[in-house]
């Protein structure tokens, strides 16, 4: 490839922060190595990718693509026009931006995309970063060159093993600790005191959400802090908590700051959270989500507690076990340092990177 060309990457991936900031990373990684690459981002208009991506500087267009809802509604009847759509606008974009390396990070939104670049001839990779690959990656296999997985157990569902590489899961470049006296001003907080985070992923999770109100008078009582992610759909019920020590946020944009601040994480265990928090080294109670294919986010916790690097509670016993589990862990800081060391043996930090370089040789070579 003569070096005055133009590498161009289409990265499609969302609808969760786990799909997208993988992607995120990978971009990131890329732009480091090869400055005049150029991106674009494709995603719903809808969900987080619209609004995080424009924010990390890259160019975002979006397709009229959804998934189907767990419950019976109206919308599911239009799944199948808004997927002919969606693969008719992917035509166009790509036949307009030309990309000579397309990149899905998995969800309902990359297949589109993916199959639009394969069918003019652009570079296919995938990143599959849970254990139980989801769908859309399942039917893209065919049309890659390199599969990206972070889990060893993710091998037996492909059919095409060459294919695969176990490379991790890409980490932002962004994504630091920083001082933590630093960080608990941002969130107004004592530095003084012992600080909860809470994350229920991007959109929120209810059962964590109850069972963090039922703890929120034990928790003020005991001088404890807490920063508190509800997800949009459940800020408004739960905002009422807000207090001195108690911040609640629909959405938590600067990540570092939040890490840093924390003494004790509690969250959800889908792949991108798991992989963040060994790569900065968090103490963290795994409350892993029951509606999740093939429960691989229980596996995926299981692994890390049975290494002594995670506590692991389940969805079912929060209310029992949370509170009781917090102020155990939170005041006891050999076991977090303990957690702490144990979680870093998980982290793949060179990931992002590794998938860059073999993304710009595909580009190279096309």
């Amino acid at each position: 490839m003569n070096s005055t060309q133009i590498y161009r990457f289409i990265l499609a991936g969302g609808g969760t922060g786990g799909h997208l900031y993988p992607a995120i990373a990978v971009a990131q990684q890329i732009k480091l190595l090869k400055p005049d690459s150029e991106f674009l981002f494709v995603g719903a208009s809808n969900k987080i990718e619209s609004r995080v991506v424009p924010e990390y500087g890259f160019d975002f267009k979006s397709i009229w693509i959804s998934g189907f809802s767990r419950k019976l509604t109206l919308s599911n009847l239009l799944v199948p026009i808004k997927v002919v759509v969606s693969m008719i606008q992917s035509l166009m974009i790509v036949m307009k931006f030309k990309p000579r390396v397309a990149i899905g990070s998995g969800a309902y939104v990359s297949g589109p995309v993916i199959w639009a670049a394969s069918v003019f001839g652009s570079k296919i990779i995938l990143l599959e970063q849970n254990s139980y690959p989801g769908i859309s990656n399942r039917i893209l296999e065919k049309r890659a060159e390199e599969i990206h997985i972070s889990f060893e157990e993710s091998k037996k569902f492909f059919r095409n093993q060459n294919k695969l590489k176990l490379t991790g899961n890409p980490v932002r470049t962004n994504l630091k600790l920083i001082n933590k006296t630093e960080a608990l001003k941002k969130f107004g907080l004592d530095e003084k005191k012992k600080t909860i985070l809470v994350l229920g992923g991007s959109g929120g999770a209810r059962n964590i959400n109850d069972a963090i109100a039922n703890e929120i008078p034990e928790i003020i009582k005991r001088d404890i802090q807490i920063i508190w992610q509800t997800g949009k759909v459940y800020f408004n019920e739960y905002k009422k908590f807000e207090g001195n020590k108690v911040k609640v946020l629909d959405f938590i944009d600067d990540m570092s700051a939040a890490f840093s601040a924390c003494d004790l994480l509690i969250a959800r265990a889908g792949a991108t959270t798991i992989t963040e928090v060994s790569y900065l080294g968090l103490p963290v109670i795994f409350v892993p989500s029951p509606h999740v294919a093939a429960n691989h986010q229980y596996k995926n916790a299981k692994a890390i507690s049975d290494a002594s690097a995670a506590v692991l509670i389940e969805d079912k016993n929060l209310k029992s076990q949370l509170g009781k589990t917090i102020f155990e862990l939170i005041n006891d800081d050999a076991r977090l340092t303990l957690l702490r060391k144990n979680i870093s043996a998980f982290a793949k930090p060179g990931a992002a990177k590794v998938i860059a370089e073999s993304a710009i040789k595909m580009a190279e070579v096309i």
